[in-house]
């Protein structure tokens, strides 16, 4: 395993289980503690981990990882993922973005689009349509939350639900085929209903790691979903067939 295939590999172990020790680290990765601790220290240093007593976890709550550890995750899958959305973009749209790494990586992809209009909850996204020389953004105003750098809370609802969009990109914790999308936080997972709502076209933006994940928060049911972009290694791509739902699989 190369070095940057073993950073991946440690980063989405800490993010599924929180802490893991040192020795649970080497044995899963086939290499020696002292490896996994050099590994770690330099993740560390790239503020993306903590080391603590006996093992490492990534920085963000419990329950979910931050923004800066989980961007680095499936970056190709990702990457693969907002080249397949773009696709589905027209001049003259109104585009909304919920928050999620996902979304972020697809914002910084869209140039060269005539008279694009958006609307997102996310500072991130906001800044990567930014550099992409895109000025005409809607972002909604609310509560400043980490990990996910979302803005959320009565003033973000109230913004958002005054605002139509043509097409929202979303971007998701966990799908699951009975529960359909979650998130481990209340607030987002209201916020982002809403961009649901006041949406013509709701598009689901998220790799296979994300497949038979449940989190605490219920954002909406899986026929709530018009298209879903997702890469390859997603299992059970059939059943959102079955609800109608267009499946775009990036390549």
């Amino acid at each position: 395993m190369y070095p940057h295939e073993r950073r991946e590999a440690l980063l989405t172990l800490l993010s599924k289980h929180g802490f893991v020790s040192y020795r649970d680290l080497a044995d899963e990765l086939g290499v020696s503690e002292v490896t996994i601790r050099r590994d770690l220290r330099n993740l560390k240093d790239e503020g993306l981990v903590e080391t603590v007593v006996g093992g490492g976890q990534v920085k963000g709550t419990a329950s979910e990882v931050s923004f800066m550890s989980k961007r680095v995750l499936q970056q190709e899958s990702k990457q693969q993922i907002a080249r397949a959305a773009l696709k589905l973009i027209e001049p003259g749209m109104t585009i909304g973005f919920t928050a999620g790494t996902t979304t972020w990586t697809l914002a910084q992809s869209i140039r060269g689009f005539q008279d694009l209009t958006f609307v997102t909850n996310s500072t991130n996204v906001a800044l990567g349509l930014t550099s992409n020389g895109y000025h005409d953004i809607y972002l909604t105003g609310g509560h400043f939350r980490t990990p996910s750098d979302a803005l959320v809370g009565p003033l973000a609802e109230t913004a958002a639900s005054q605002l139509h969009t043509d097409l929202l990109f979303m971007g998701v914790h966990g799908i699951h085929r009975e529960n359909g999308l979650s998130t481990p936080n209340v607030l987002e997972a209201s916020i982002n209903r809403v961009l649901m709502r006041k949406s013509d076209r709701v598009v689901l933006l998220f790799d296979h790691t994300k497949w038979g994940v449940e989190a605490l928060a219920h954002i909406a049911a899986l026929d709530e979903i018009d298209d879903i972009v997702t890469d390859t290694d997603t299992p059970e791509t059939s059943v959102a067939k079955e609800l109608g739902i267009q499946v775009h699989i990036a390549t």
